[in-house]
């Protein structure tokens, strides 16, 4: 089953596997009207697809990002919706976390001589530099080409995830803030946990969630590829216990994280309650 909404999707400016035009021509061929980009800590592919979507194509793009973040609970992730691209503290936020990624690819480069004598050649270094948002699919796509794990899970397990690169992400009220001075939505992605993530204790949750609402979060991602539809009900019971718009995505990455689909809003395959997103999608 496919959806009409879907915004949380991912190209190959940050995690992806996918380009700007991959993804839209997938879009296209999908149930999917209304949509959004949100690469990790960089803006280009969504500015991209907006030029690409037409109002002949039947799509209603919003401009979006997401933001990696912590707080003094824990890590968190922020998406920003339909913030103006030039706003100044906006762009200011924007550089200070894309020197944090930097920082962070130099700390693995370095980590990979020093632990396993693993030196990038001149090629592989060009690359992983070259690429806006290097993650750790990158550098896990490194070790599986050279045949040193078997596929990027492993390699991700192995020879990236022992690296400790320190805080590399941005305060989450700094992002928030940003998203709000630029007239974005700021919403909290995958509350309970992202694909591949631990999943959040009770405790940890409600937290987090005082955390960010006392930064100004605005909305909840309820309905997600991963979660169960009691999850989503607990979700969009306190999104409106608190007054927050509930937002909904799949967080497709393409081959990266190939079991999450454009359209895919929860793990049961069953419809989602698409009024309920009005609030938010025509803001």
């Amino acid at each position: 089953m496919s959806n009409h909404i879907d915004l949380h999707l991912h190209t190959n400016v940050s995690d992806g596997s996918d380009s700007v035009l991959e993804l839209y021509d997938k879009v296209r061929k999908s149930d999917v009207r209304i949509f959004s980009v949100t690469d990790h800590d960089r803006m280009e592919g969504t500015l991209l697809m907006e030029q690409l979507v037409t109002d002949s194509d039947g799509l209603h793009f919003i401009r979006g990002i997401e933001f990696s973040c912590i707080t003094s609970v824990k890590k968190c992730h922020i998406l920003g919706y339909d913030f103006d691209p030039a706003d100044p503290v906006f762009l200011d936020t924007l550089d200070f976390g894309i020197h944090l990624r930097q920082d962070k690819t130099n700390k693995r480069i370095q980590f990979w001589k020093d632990e396993f004598g693993i030196v990038l050649t001149q090629e592989e270094y060009d690359w992983i530099t070259s690429i806006k948002s290097p993650g750790k699919p990158h550098f896990g796509k490194i070790i599986v080409d050279r045949g040193l794990a078997p596929d990027l899970a492993t390699a991700i397990k192995i020879y990236v995830n022992p690296c400790k690169v320190g805080n590399s992400r941005i305060d989450a009220s700094a992002a928030i803030s940003a998203i709000l001075h630029a007239g974005g939505v700021p919403v909290w992605a995958h509350p309970l946990g992202g694909e591949g993530e631990k999943r959040l204790t009770h405790e940890e949750f409600f937290c987090q969630l005082d955390t960010l609402i006392a930064a100004g979060i605005q909305g909840l991602e309820c309905y997600y590829s991963r979660y169960s539809k009691e999850d989503i009900d607990f979700l969009i019971g306190e999104a409106k216990k608190r007054g927050l718009l509930i937002s909904a995505g799949s967080d497709y990455h393409g081959d990266i994280k190939p079991n999450l689909h454009i359209g895919k809003l929860n793990a049961d395959d069953t419809d989602i309650h698409e009024e309920e997103l009005g609030m938010f999608i025509f803001k």
